[in-house]
């Protein structure tokens, strides 16, 4: 059905929805959090940021924290690097892309938040590990798994331990300083799999 983008904002059941203010909302949201933390975000600048009245953010979500959650499931990745059965490569493109995802997104600052939240508004940190750190575990953990069974890792390995060294890279890169260039992802898998980087 051809969608003209009219009927898409009519009223449901006296509840007035139209997906574009909703991913302004979201992404407003996002974009506030990451920038002015949980606390010194307000509903009135997300309702400036996204074009929308305040009223039309009740709408949807009746607190702060309910549209913080809301913001942090839009993490989930909508997408995964294509595998193609060899393990260093995959995983090299499974860490490249977890990388420009979290630069992307600006996630070391929603991580610092949602830390920030933890004792006063522990959903948050809930949500974010839900929505975007889980996802991508399992994503890294089931690549390293598939290594396992090729033989390109030790049998007694352990890929939850190995998924931690590899994804805690990144964040103690970040912490220290340290620039994370265009062959991090290359050199953290070699690294994990015993094999030699590409020069």
């Amino acid at each position: 059905m051809e969608n003209t983008g009219v009927a898409d904002c009519r009223n449901t059941a006296g509840r007035p929805r139209c997906p574009g203010k909703d991913a302004a909302i979201l992404t407003s949201a996002l974009t506030l959090l990451t920038q002015q933390g949980f606390t010194r975000m307000t509903l009135d600048a997300v309702a400036r940021a996204a074009g929308v009245s305040k009223a039309t953010i009740h709408l949807r979500f009746k607190t702060k924290t309910e549209l913080a959650a809301a913001a942090l499931k839009t993490l989930r990745p909508c997408s995964r690097p294509p595998e193609t059965g060899d393990a260093l490569a995959d995983l090299v493109a499974q860490l490249a892309d977890f990388a420009a995802t979290l630069t992307r997104t600006h996630g070391m600052s929603l991580i610092g938040t949602c830390l920030a939240e933890e004792a006063h508004t522990p959903e948050l940190l809930a949500h974010f590990r839900e929505h975007a750190v889980q996802p991508r575990r399992t994503a890294v953990r089931r690549l390293l798994e598939r290594a396992r069974a090729q033989g390109a890792l030790a049998p007694d390995a352990d890929p939850d331990a190995l998924t931690s060294a590899l994804l805690g890279v990144f964040y103690a890169d970040h912490l220290a300083g340290r620039a994370t260039d265009e062959d991090w992802a290359e050199r953290a898998a070699a690294a994990v799999l015993g094999v030699r980087s590409h020069p």
